[in-house]
């Protein structure tokens, strides 16, 4: 005798791979296309008039040529930088009084006890992501934009110079997301395919 293909399961795991074929066309008919334009601008940037120091966060002004103006070094922390040890970060008043301190990174040191005495001064560089203390699984339930910093051209004495601008810095994972989607769904097809012959009984 031959069982019936049970039709709620069947129907449960038909809108399980819809959705995941749907959100990998999603990455990469949409998402990707978007990123890539963004990437193109990021690239573009550099080359741009200098602009001064942003009161908001906006990525497209990612590696803009920016000036700004540190009156007075509120603090400064040392923070990981890869390869070149440590970047020192100096989070700055600002001309103007108004709104939230500025951050700099200053330069890059391999002395993770090393104590800056800049204080402050007139800085040119681009603009680049200041560090952030929200955590992958908070970004997850809360997102909010990354602070913009002003990478210095011209570090103070004790430190080396800040690398170039970097746009591999800025990830494009959406055709890697778009991949992974569309074998979730062919695995969670297969898998339910050879779940339907296992299921029928011998002779």
């Amino acid at each position: 005798m031959t069982r019936r293909i049970p039709i709620v399961s069947t129907i449960v795991v038909a809108i399980a791979v819809a959705a995941m074929i749907g959100l990998g066309a999603w990455q990469l008919f949409d998402r990707l296309p978007k990123k890539e334009a963004f990437l193109a601008q990021l690239a573009a940037n550099p080359a741009k008039p200098a602009i001064a120091f942003p009161s908001g966060d906006d990525d497209r002004l990612l590696f803009r040529r920016v000036h700004g103006d540190c009156v007075r070094v509120r603090s400064q922390q040392l923070t990981g930088a890869g390869n070149s040890g440590y970047r020192l970060i100096a989070w700055c008043a600002r001309s103007n009084g108004a709104g939230a301190a500025m951050p700099i990174q200053l330069g890059t040191t391999r002395d993770p006890k090393f104590v800056g005495e800049w204080q402050g001064g007139a800085v040119t560089g681009y603009l680049s992501h200041a560090p952030s203390s929200q955590s992958l699984i908070g970004s997850l339930f809360h997102h909010r934009a990354q602070r913009l910093m002003i990478v210095a051209d011209t570090p103070p004495l004790g430190l080396a110079a800040n690398g170039a601008p970097d746009l591999d810095t800025v990830p494009n994972n959406h055709l890697a997301y778009a991949v992974q989607w569309f074998l979730f769904a062919g695995i969670a097809s297969v898998i339910y395919g050879l779940a339907l012959v296992w299921r029928r009984p011998r002779r």
